[in-house]
């Protein structure tokens, strides 16, 4: 055949691949999602093989284990005990609280590596939404902004480094800026959830947080969370939020699941000059934990080939529960 330019030519060898290789994972890419819960013990979650829910006692240990793989940052969600939930969630502001000793704690022992927090309320809600549920069952926006501010500064004041508002409330990010800013909190960064959309996905997670809606007494309670986060036939949404959150102080945008929606990471990385993370959501994870332990796929392969998905869509952070193990295969290769 008479062909001029012969794309195989640049495939030919490793080290022509190498060469012209557009995308690559690091193990800084990765932030690292951690349960933590008030029990003693590590407990496993079934729905999320290999990730569980992390006592304080041990909780440690896994921040160290990830910083020697190379990963800079960790995420930590709370399993909040059922007498301390209630409508307000007035919980997720407690000095004392599960998620402020946590962070503590890891600044003691090991200050390099970053920390990223969740501010939304349903860990902490009776009612399990991200905001205040009125008594007519609507999800307060400006009452819920309240809360989240208080929230945002008490995680700050025990040594967070990112703050991240997960709510998805109208107008959360510029008055979550000013509580930190007032409180001399300049230098904390806000790490935004701004295309999080209204997902089958988060069935495990809210499995490891008990943190789905749910109805426990009169007042009706909506079934979804579709009033405040994105409807998944929406696309051109998520750029209005985008550039929502950027005039209101976001640091870094986060588009939320990740694989389902990298068109979503595209089209983000295409109008905003920020960073931008990709959340690896647990239903994903969980879909390939199960499709491996059936001997269906090479975990090690589709795990890696998923994670630089999000890198080519344009990513340069993903938060993935196969952090850990993502980075150990890197540093074998």
């Amino acid at each position: 055949m008479e062909l001029t330019y012969r794309p195989r030519r640049l495939r030919r060898t490793p080290a022509l691949r190498a060469m012209v290789r557009e995308h690559s994972l690091s193990a800084a890419d990765f932030i690292y999602p951690l349960f933590v819960h008030e029990g003693t013990e590590v407990e496993p979650i079934a729905a999320m093989p290999g990730a569980s829910r992390w006592s304080l006692a041990a909780l440690t240990g896994e921040v160290q284990r990830a910083y020697d793989l190379g990963v800079r940052c960790i995420v930590l969600f709370p399993k909040v005990s059922e007498g301390l939930k209630t409508e307000d969630g007035a919980e997720c502001f407690n000095a004392n609280g599960l998620i402020p000793r946590a962070i503590r704690q890891i600044k003691e022992a090991i200050p390099e590596m970053a920390i990223m927090t969740d501010v939304a309320l349903d860990p902490y809600s009776c009612d399990g939404h991200d905001g205040i549920v009125s008594e007519d069952g609507v999800v307060l926006n400006d009452e819920t902004i309240e809360l989240l501010c208080k929230q945002a500064v008490v995680q700050a004041e025990a040594g967070a480094d990112l703050i991240g508002p997960s709510d998805m409330m109208d107008g959360r990010v510029g008055a979550i800026r000013e509580a930190l800013d007032d409180e001399g909190f300049e230098h904390v960064g806000i790490i935004s959830y701004t295309a999080k959309y209204s997902s089958a996905y988060y069935g495990p997670f809210r499995e490891a947080l008990d943190s789905a809606p749910r109805a426990a007494g009169s007042k009706p309670i909506p079934k979804n969370k579709d009033t405040y986060q994105m409807d998944p036939a929406n696309a051109r949404e998520a750029i209005t939020e985008a550039q929502l959150d950027e005039q209101e102080g976001a640091d870094i945008m986060m588009v939320k699941p990740g694989l389902a929606y990298l068109d979503i990471i595209h089209r983000l990385r295409e109008e905003s000059e920020l960073p931008i993370a990709a959340y690896n959501v647990s239903g994903e994870y969980s879909m390939v934990k199960a499709s491996a332990e059936r001997g269906w796929i090479d975990e090690k392969a589709v795990v890696l080939e998923t994670l630089l998905s999000f890198k080519r869509a344009g990513a340069d952070l993903i938060l993935t529960y196969h952090a850990c193990d993502a980075a150990a295969w890197l540093k074998e290769a």
